[in-house]
């Protein structure tokens, strides 16, 4: 069995291939199957230890963007995109998988065009409450969709309404299992405040990181910080860090990384009172299986239609409030982390509401539907072509 997986360009479309192909090989093992192939498919390998670690092939195909605002970009990408969907083409005619999973966003539609002309069955998921157009495109023709809302579900043509079932965000095991055991002591938190987690992204956000600097002084008076900055941040961040908290007796609760890997997120996650993040609908996810209250920061609109949707269709269960990045300042920051952090039953809730929003099971339910889709389609065709 050989299984493509493609889409996006982000964290929040590449782990969820992870979290799916792990369960994917859980399956194999547990059912006696032959060790399926798997490959990824997209401009770039994003996390290429992650492909590694999985035993996941890369496989590179350019795709061109489309913007939702004025820009000549859109009219060369359109011949970036035609190029992108002749290399698809080849890979898939060279690999001929039973199935291409597809996540969506720009990086997906060669690949996922590719498979149609060759009649390869797609399968789609939908992250986010209102789909992308990539997605939208692909639903005319994909053999199953997933979503994580069910307010998604309208926006699909009523024709694949049939096709479509809520499973969930996948998220990687080691992800959705946070670290609490000792995960103060070991990251040199002051064990005596609570602890916030500031997650911008997993590539940061500059007006996020701007305005947690800002209200340091005033935060660490209340919790410890651990802020990751994302990679290109890191440097500045620190530097400006040092200055304003020079004479600061609390300056010692404050922890920044410019990247936390899959053990300092477990740990970090664990030992988080309240996260601060962006509203990338996996981010979102992660948040909800562990349980936490949670202040969202979506990406303006004009920027990323998907996440302030997102982010208000999630606080809508009681499971976390959104603060427009418009009317994010240092002082309405520091104000709703005390109301918070100060507001045992709130938090609480939020951890409860959040609980239900959760699938702890959705890449194990994806991982099922593709295996089942893969072994048919397997033992449909009578040979496979030869490079």
């Amino acid at each position: 069995m050989k299984i493509v997986f493609t889409g996006g360009a982000t964290g929040g479309h590449f782990y969820p291939h992870i979290a799916v192909a792990e369960q994917i090989r859980a399956i194999a093992r547990e059912r006696h199957l032959i060790s399926p192939k798997l490959y990824y498919i997209a401009p770039t390998a994003f996390d290429q230890e992650a492909l590694f670690e999985n035993e996941i092939e890369f496989l590179a195909c350019p795709a061109g963007k489309w913007r939702r605002y004025f820009s000549l970009q859109n009219f060369t990408d359109v011949f970036v995109t035609a190029g992108g969907l002749i290399t698809a083409l080849g890979h898939l005619f060279r690999v001929y998988p039973d199935l291409v999973f597809s996540k969506g966003g720009y990086a997906s539609v060669p690949v996922a065009l590719a498979a149609r002309v060759l009649g390869i069955p797609v399968m789609i998921h939908e992250s986010d409450a209102k789909p992308g157009r990539a997605n939208l495109m692909a639903a005319n023709f994909a053999f199953r969709i997933a979503v994580a809302f069910e307010s998604a579900v309208p926006f699909f043509p009523p024709k694949v309404h049939s096709k479509i079932a809520r499973t969930g965000i996948p998220i990687r095991s080691a992800i959705a299992r946070p670290e609490t055991e000792g995960a103060k002591q070991e990251l040199s938190l002051d064990v005596d405040v609570p602890t916030v987690l500031v997650l911008g992204g997993s590539s940061g956000a500059q007006h996020i990181n701007e305005v947690v600097l800002s209200a340091l002084p005033d935060l660490l008076q209340t919790a410890n910080i651990i802020h990751q900055t994302g990679k290109e941040h890191f440097k500045s961040v620190e530097g400006a860090a040092k200055v304003i908290l020079e004479k600061s007796p609390s300056a010692f609760r404050y922890h920044p990384f410019p990247y936390l890997n899959t053990l300092s997120m477990r740990r970090s996650a664990g030992a988080a009172d309240l996260i601060v993040s962006r509203a990338g609908m996996t981010t979102v996810a992660e948040i909800a299986l562990w349980k936490k209250p949670s202040i969202l920061i979506p990406i303006p609109e004009n920027i990323s239609h998907d996440q302030r949707v997102n982010a208000y269709a999630y606080a809508r269960t009681g499971a976390g409030i959104v603060l427009e990045e418009g009317n994010l300042t240092p002082h309405v920051l520091v104000s709703e982390v005390r109301r918070i952090l100060g507001d045992a039953p709130l938090r609480q809730t939020m951890a409860e509401k959040s609980a239900l929003f959760a699938n702890p099971d959705a890449a194990k339910i994806i991982a099922e539907e593709i295996v089942a889709i893969g072994l048919s389609h397997e033992s449909q065709t009578p040979a496979e072509p030869t490079a």
